[in-house]
């Protein structure tokens, strides 16, 4: 029952996300500008060795997509939860957590198009990878299992947030994170505390993770890391956004 109403749940969601196609173009702008900016006008002043600038910095750009686009899934909670559909839903005999699954689902999915569109631009200005088939493998995952975890932390403020705008300002935050780390430029010449943080924060490690897998090196340990994080902030978000919707219904 619970898959089946899940699903059903979700292609309703996706029938609003293909509607408003525009909020995947929307999500996907902004990174994709940060994209060309950083390529065209600083790209040149930032030593990255051997690897192109483009290849060096789409992780990151990757993952400021997922979190401009965790913010719509904030959104559109909010609006079901003040337009009165989760009442609707509790009357009905199905699950109360398919309905958190739904949106969840619903983000992964949107998510996913922004993220063909990001990496489609960055091959035409001229992104490569050596990436293997298990390298691509292990990017998609480690990419899935990041947006699964931030989309969860975007299902707390879209249940507790009393305005749009306070549903979505949780995503800043996660935007500006990517900024203070090695996604745009190498930790080392950082100051020693800004260093520090960035070295030992979650995005570091994703970032240097993807990067060794699309080059088609090993990520070492850092891969590990990773994992940890994106499980850890999961396992965490999942609870909080439970305890918030048992909350709101209540």
């Amino acid at each position: 029952m619970f898959f089946a109403e899940t699903a059903i749940l979700t292609g309703r969601s996706l029938k609003h996300i293909t509607r408003s196609l525009d909020s995947i173009v929307t999500t996907a702008v902004t990174p994709i500008a940060i994209m060309l900016m950083f390529v065209y006008v600083f790209g040149g002043a930032i030593d990255t060795g051997d690897v192109k600038y483009v290849d060096y910095m789409l992780p990151g750009i990757l993952l400021i997509t997922i979190a401009s686009g965790v913010a719509y899934t904030a959104v559109r909670l909010y609006t079901d939860s003040s337009e009165g559909i989760f009442e609707r839903f509790q009357s009905m005999p199905i699950s109360r957590s398919a309905v958190l699954w739904a949106h969840v689902l619903t983000s992964m999915v949107a998510n996913l198009a922004s993220l063909v569109l990001v990496v489609l631009v960055a091959l035409l200005i001229g992104f490569r990878t050596g990436a293997s088939v298990l390298d691509w493998l292990a990017v998609t995952g480690i990419v899935g299992l990041f947006t699964l975890a931030v989309t969860w932390i975007a299902v707390i403020p879209g249940l507790a947030a009393r305005s749009v705008d306070g549903a979505s300002a949780f995503a800043f935050p996660l935007i500006f994170l990517p900024f203070i780390s090695s996604a745009f430029v190498p930790t080392g010449g950082m100051p020693g505390p800004l260093r520090a943080f960035a070295e030992n924060q979650p995005v570091t490690s994703i970032v240097d993770t993807l990067r060794a897998l699309f080059g088609g090196q090993p990520a070492g340990n850092d891969i590990w890391v990773a994992l940890a994080w994106c499980v850890g902030v999961l396992v965490l978000a999942w609870a909080l956004a439970a305890r918030a919707y048992r909350r709101r219904i209540a």
